[in-house]
């Protein structure tokens, strides 16, 4: 006999995805994704397609396979081995079948048609423990399948791991084509997977440095028109829409919004010297260094109230610690090299970076107070770090000396599991968006 099911209606997402959480009352499961540790054996699960709409139930399972694959924490057993087919896992499955093909964990579920599109039920199972671990049902309009497929991603994610997923996440980035010499820049936008990519803009300007907004409505970056380059900002949907955010004299450039959204940091050049701002939708702004020299890249702390930026103040690049007000100045990074584009993890117990020495480019990350620095790539050049929304991985883009044509990818904060993000153009200058709400 199946579980009993205690079913509770969420609100719909902003998306229009619907959500019920689907608990099992009668065990608590305990299999669990160990990743404390450096390297991590990759966890035996099996996806199955699901039942109901036989293409959707296949969909479904590949995009929610192809995001744990991708993490490198699971490892999807093959299909080909699956004893129990997806019709007969409408209920409790045989475990000692599962078991028999060395899988931990199962993944089943339900995806039929409805009048307002789709509706799909997934259970997350403990195939050792003969335990379901947790389920959802999603409704929402039928072109939202794969939305619902990341959703469940990230729940069995979360679940394993007690980490919040990443899956149901946006990448925005600079999308380049032509010759070196005349290189078209664009803003594009596309799934964490490389899906539903377009482009925000014709490529008329140079735009560089997209940054997405907190509930990744919106993007801001800059954008040469005329002879001095500005920032801009402009909704993810929809035509249209753009403004100047800092109009001013001198260039403005390296936008970066705060966690409430609703201020941004900017650096302003002026007279030969650049200067952190903090300015507001409304056209406030406030001055926030002043020191002679360079400036630039700032991030805020999870909470609002510290900044790390970049600076040469001392006579080379090197990473600084502020106050949000701008007290407080501190300088963190004391290695060799030169540092630059420091970004703050969501979780607020890293900073990543660019550490350029020996000629090589490197990213890497330490503690808000400098210390446990560590380096984790290295190339002819690596750039652009950006964080996942639960701050284990890390994005940027890799510039192949050879082709001269850079591409996208990531890496776990550990090192290891780096991977190519897919994109259809060379790419650069990337940012990761938080959750989708």
């Amino acid at each position: 006999m199946a579980p009993v099911l205690d079913r509770r209606a969420l609100l719909a997402s902003a998306a229009g995805i619907g959500s019920w959480v689907l608990f099992d009352r009668t065990a608590e499961a305990q299999l669990r994704v160990d990743i404390t540790r450096g390297v991590v054996e990759p966890l035996p699960i099996a996806i199955s397609p699901l039942a109901g709409d036989p293409l959707l139930g296949v969909q479904i399972a590949d995009v929610v396979q192809a995001d744990l694959d991708g993490s490198g924490l699971f490892r999807t057993i093959d299909r080909r081995a699956y004893i129990q087919k997806p019709e007969e896992l409408r209920q409790v499955p045989r475990f000692a079948d599962w078991r028999q093909i060395n899988a931990q964990a199962l993944v089943s579920g339900i995806a039929t048609p409805t009048a307002q599109g789709i509706a799909v039920e997934f259970r997350l199972w403990d195939v050792l423990g003969g335990t379901q671990m947790t389920g959802l049902r999603f409704e929402g309009p039928a072109d939202r399948w794969r939305r619902i497929a990341h959703k469940i991603a990230d729940a069995v994610y979360e679940r394993m791991t007690g980490e919040k997923g990443y899956f149901d996440t946006r990448i925005v980035y600079v999308a380049e084509s032509g010759p070196a010499t005349r290189k078209v820049k664009r803003i594009a936008v596309m799934d964490q997977d490389g899906a539903n990519h377009r482009f925000l803009t014709d490529g008329r300007d140079l735009v560089l440095t997209p940054r997405i907004a907190p509930n990744a409505t919106s993007v801001a970056y800059m954008a040469y028109r005329g002879r001095t380059p500005k920032v801009y900002v402009r909704p993810l949907e929809g035509a249209g829409g753009e403004r100047i955010l800092v109009d001013s004299e001198g260039m403005s450039f390296a936008p970066r919004f705060a966690p409430d959204g609703r201020r941004m940091l900017v650096t302003i050049a002026q007279r030969g010297n650049s200067d952190i701002w903090e300015v507001t939708a409304a056209g406030g702004r406030r001055r926030l260094t002043a020191e002679p020299g360079i400036d630039t890249s700032p991030s805020f702390s999870p909470d609002g109230q510290r900044i790390v930026f970049n600076s040469d103040r001392g006579g080379r690049p090197n990473l600084y610690v502020m106050n949000a007000d701008g007290s407080g100045v501190q300088r963190i990074s004391y290695g060799d090299g030169r540092y630059f584009s420091p970004m703050w993890s969501p979780r607020g117990d890293l900073i990543a970076f660019v550490n350029i020495k020996e000629r090589s480019f490197h990213i890497g990350v330490m503690r808000p107070d400098g210390s446990d620095e560590r380096l984790i790539t290295r190339s002819w050049q690596d750039e652009g770090p950006a964080w996942s929304p639960n701050g284990r991985i890390i994005l940027f883009y890799r510039l192949d000396r050879a082709t001269d044509r850079s591409e996208l990818r990531r890496i776990d904060i550990t090192g290891y599991n780096e991977r190519v993000v897919p994109t259809p153009q060379a790419a650069s200058d990337p940012d990761w968006s938080g959750l989708i709400p």
